[in-house]
């Protein structure tokens, strides 16, 4: 298979390779921007890959784990600019636009996430976790029973912990490859 061929194959699976960008990412990340690196990087391709479409899904993974660990490193070379700025031992009033992009993307994600979840086991979280309504009034009011508003809840707590720790493994591969001294450091 020629370039042409791999490219041709790359732009019917172009659909897919979005939805799984998105998937991986969420709304902090331009897909459009990673579908075009991808493009570029085939055009670089000397050897034909056995499995086109898993070599495509492989290169996607490999650039969104390549933009996290640049807006790590971004973030870590901004945090030691701002330590070096301020002083050693002061705060920065403000949290970095690095910070805040960071917890925001994080937020979206766990929007997408409660909005995978459904209405009523959202609803029902929300109920039970931010206004403190008792288990039995939340039954009531949905006009289920109580143990229907427990397996809400238990599917909401299994989605939450899944998502708080890939965060945290996102989180920590980076500590990881900074202590390591695989990453820049400033």
């Amino acid at each position: 298979m020629d370039s042409s061929g791999l490219e041709k194959l790359f732009l019917e699976h172009r659909p897919a390779l979005a939805r799984f960008l998105r998937a991986r990412c969420g709304a902090d990340l331009d897909v459009e921007d990673m579908l075009q690196d991808l493009w570029l990087k085939l055009s670089d391709i000397s050897v034909d890959p056995a499995d086109a479409q898993a070599y495509f899904y492989r290169m996607a993974d490999n650039l969104v784990t390549d933009r996290r660990r640049s807006a790590q490193r971004r973030l870590r070379r901004d945090d030691a600019w701002n330590a070096h700025a301020i002083g050693p031992g002061e705060e920065s009033p403000a949290p970095s636009p690095e910070r805040e992009a960071i917890a925001r993307s994080d937020l979206d994600r766990v929007a997408a996430l409660f909005a995978e979840l459904g209405e009523r086991t959202t609803a029902i979280f929300r109920s039970y976790r931010i206004d403190g309504d008792r288990q039995d009034d939340i039954a009531a009011a949905h006009g289920i029973s109580r143990s229907a508003v427990e397996k809400h809840l238990q599917k909401a707590y299994r989605a939450v912990l899944q998502l708080r720790d890939r965060l945290d493994a996102e989180i920590g591969e980076a500590d990881r490859l900074t202590d390591e001294g695989a990453e820049e450091r400033i």
